[in-house]
């Protein structure tokens, strides 16, 4: 892909509707990669980019110890933008501010406004995509023929039912990110991806070959899966390479870590964390 330090200024309107799907991808305390749906993200000017917060997760922490992250923007028409980004500050009041809490989606929300500002400084982006849907198609038949041959065929189970129906609806979206050797994450749509059983995820490299052959095997991956109702689920776990089952080549990721990134309360649900008493009110 032609890297790019700036996005063309035709396609800023592109990224300003709420109706779109927005991730950034960041890197936590042990230099793993997280993914987190963030549809207040877009442009301002050529060389930034601006998103606005309205719940706490994961994502805001990990950017206030390292700066590198990936993003993807996606419009309704299957357009999207990706790229490489140095998160720099947030504010609380001004002029964006006002702009993100003057949109129907956060003036109504039924949580709360935006109530933070975080800004980030352009690296680098590939300019306009489109997703190569054939490719896409044939990608997900692929694995949906073979993936059964790729269980773990071990009955301790981590997905639940719910996450394990998200990740096998083939109209749900599904995005990889890993820890590139430049340090920034970088983001790559795995719409193919799909699980084996609870404890392995499988994907056909049909589509986005060129990309998703470079993994290594061993590498720490996340993968996020989105549906058009606006659920998700995070993982993240080890890749086990590629490998031909049924003739088709696939390859697995083994779950290690699941999180729930939805409001109105994220956090880890597997390894399942002890409760503890509430001790200040």
């Amino acid at each position: 892909m032609e890297k790019k330090n700036a996005f063309d200024a035709a396609d800023l309107k592109e990224f300003e509707p709420e109706a779109k799907v927005g991730l950034i991808s960041t890197i936590n305390y042990e230099g793993l990669p997280h993914i987190t749906l963030i549809t207040a993200l877009q442009a301002k000017g050529t060389k930034q980019l601006i998103w606005g917060q309205f719940t706490e997760g994961m994502s805001k922490k990990n950017v206030m110890s390292n700066p590198n992250t990936a993003f993807l923007i996606m419009t309704m028409d299957k357009s999207l933008w990706r790229g490489k980004a140095l998160y720099t500050h947030k504010v609380k009041e001004g002029e964006d501010y006002e702009m993100f809490n003057k949109k129907p989606m956060f003036r109504y929300n039924c949580y709360c406004g935006i109530h933070t500002v975080h800004y980030m400084d352009l690296v680098e982006t590939y300019g306009r995509e489109s997703l190569p849907l054939a490719k896409i198609v044939i990608s997900s038949l692929f694995t949906m023929v073979s993936r059964s041959r790729a269980k773990t065929n071990i009955s301790n189970s981590i997905l639940k039912p719910w996450a394990y129906k998200v990740f096998n609806r083939l109209d749900s979206l599904k995005f990889l990110s890993y820890i590139d050797d430049d340090g920034f994450p970088t983001l790559i749509p795995l719409i193919q991806c799909q699980a084996s059983d609870s404890r392995r995820l499988a994907f056909s490299p049909f589509a986005y070959g060129d990309e998703l052959l470079s993994l290594e095997s061993g590498k720490e991956v996340a993968i996020f899966a989105l549906t058009m109702d606006m659920e998700d689920i995070l993982i993240r776990g080890i890749f086990q390479g590629f490998k031909r089952y049924n003739a088709v080549k696939l390859g697995t990721v083994d779950v290690g870590w699941v999180y729930n990134s939805m409001p109105p309360k994220q956090g880890q649900i597997y390894p399942v964390e002890e409760l503890r008493p509430v001790v200040n009110f």
